[in-house]
């Protein structure tokens, strides 16, 4: 770039960190006055912002006075329809109720580099704190940073060391809904899984596999699933051909619709021929025939509980938390042979 091309557009964040010979993260955090940054390397940048004549957009204005009121949501595109707009729909209405605006980021893909531009998009806005809605099982140091720097919860989402975790124990709501299953007196119970890089699934399926084990019970390979009702109605169709099978444990509310379709379809009837237990408890979950019994999960709770958790500090960490809640329906029973 010649020195007229740089005279003729505005010092950018990118100018200031090369001039100082730092990251533009640092930047980010110099004008945020981050007691993470020492005070040499801080002057460095300002004096690189004055030398440069950077002009502080609103985004840098609000770093540099420290608060900017609006909290950054990462979302996925894909998934629970439901489950999304619930967790939106809470963290709106709490951040509003606090006098705080939110800034929604959406990625297409479980993929780490998108999510590193999401959180470093949500940065650069000066948002006071992060909630991750986003089930990566990895994350990277950039991830690790920006995390460690903004206030984060995540809710049963990315793990990062600085973010606090927020929902119910997943690997307990696989366990609970297997044992009600076991309780009723089912000998196997066979599992449609959610897709493993998610890290929901891995910890339900988890649940399952550590409670059959605990009774003394071989588990039977999982069914992958990808969350659609159209997976689960593909598994049941497999499931319905197999009369051993008198019980299912499906990874969300959605798999269980197309599963008990399939096995109707395939002239098994729920719960009389087979038990189905799900996690979720979405609203659909009750009217559904029939009725779904499933592990309840509060979406709106937990998005509005986030933001609490966020402003409040640590102590409404403990209030925050979930237990497991098994909510028993029609769609199970005990097996006939018994």
């Amino acid at each position: 770039m010649t020195e007229a091309t740089a005279r003729s557009r505005q010092p950018s964040m990118a100018d200031v960190a090369r001039a100082a010979g730092v990251s533009a993260q640092t930047v980010s955090r110099a004008l945020r006055d981050s007691p993470n940054v020492n005070p040499e390397t801080r002057r460095r940048v300002l004096a690189a912002v004055e030398q440069l004549g950077y002009r502080f957009n609103n985004a840098a204005r609000v770093l540099s006075s420290g608060r900017s009121h609006s909290i950054g949501l990462v979302l996925l595109q894909s998934g629970g329809y439901y489950s999304r707009s619930a967790v939106t729909a809470g963290v709106e209405a709490a951040a509003g109720a606090a006098g705080f605006s939110v800034s929604i980021a959406t990625i297409a893909a479980l993929d780490t580099a998108l999510m590193e531009k999401s959180l470093s998009k949500l940065a650069d806005q000066g948002v006071d704190g992060l909630v991750i809605a986003v089930p990566l099982i990895s994350v990277t140091q950039k991830m690790e940073d920006i995390t460690r720097e903004i206030p984060t919860v995540t809710v049963d989402g990315s793990r990062t060391a600085g973010a606090r975790v927020l929902g119910i124990d997943q690997r307990e709501a696989g366990r609970v809904a297997t044992q009600h299953l076991l309780d009723l007196g089912h000998r196997q119970v066979w599992h449609v899984a959610g897709p493993d890089e998610w890290i929901e699934a891995r910890q339900r399926r988890q649940g399952w596999q550590e409670c059959l084990a605990a009774a003394g019970i071989e588990a039977p390979p999982p069914l992958a699933g990808d969350w659609s009702p159209e997976s689960g109605y593909r598994h049941g169709r497999i499931i319905a051909m197999i009369p051993d099978v008198t019980a299912v444990f499906a990874a969300s509310d959605e798999m269980a619709f197309g599963l008990i379709r399939a096995l109707r379809e395939g002239g098994r009837s729920v719960p009389e021929d087979v038990s189905i237990v799900s996690v979720d408890d979405i609203a659909l979950a009750a009217y559904c025939h029939p009725a779904l019994t499933t592990v309840r999960q509060d979406f709106y709770r937990s998005g509005a509980a986030a933001v609490d958790l966020l402003l409040g500090g640590d102590e409404a960490e403990h209030a925050a938390a979930a237990p497991a809640t098994l909510t028993v329906r029609a769609s199970t029973a005990p097996p006939r042979s018994r």
